[in-house]
């Protein structure tokens, strides 16, 4: 469970290789940039951290996790334009995403994610 106080934990699930997520990444970066403070924004590369991915089958990019806590509030691919991922950090802020009920490694990820960052 997760409180509305608690801050979005916002991860960009990629790969090196990848072309699009190397023109996404400025815009990952640009939103990392302007988040309110308290906000994780964290870059996963789907290979060299694929223990963090475990079984999720990433086939297009960019995917995106959004969470608070360790509420799924969004899981999927986002079409990599800036307008996009601000409208869909907005309302994760706003409280208006309604968390995702999915599968048990999905369900995990946040906390995978998390414990990737403190170990970086």
């Amino acid at each position: 469970m997760s409180s509305a106080s608690e801050p979005l934990l916002v991860a960009c699930l990629c790969a090196a290789w990848c072309g699009t997520c190397k023109e996404y990444l400025p815009v990952f970066d640009a939103a990392r940039d302007a988040a309110p403070p308290g906000e994780h924004f964290i870059w996963v590369d789907i290979e060299d951290d694929a223990d963090v991915v475990e079984d999720i089958d990433v086939e297009n990019f960019p995917t995106l996790l959004v969470a608070r806590g360790d509420t799924v509030l969004y899981f999927g691919v986002l079409t990599p334009q800036p307008g996009l991922l601000a409208r869909l950090l907005q309302a994760a802020r706003e409280g208006n995403l309604k968390p995702q009920v999915g599968d048990a490694v999905v369900a995990a990820l946040p906390a995978r994610v998390r414990a990737m960052s403190s170990n970086a």
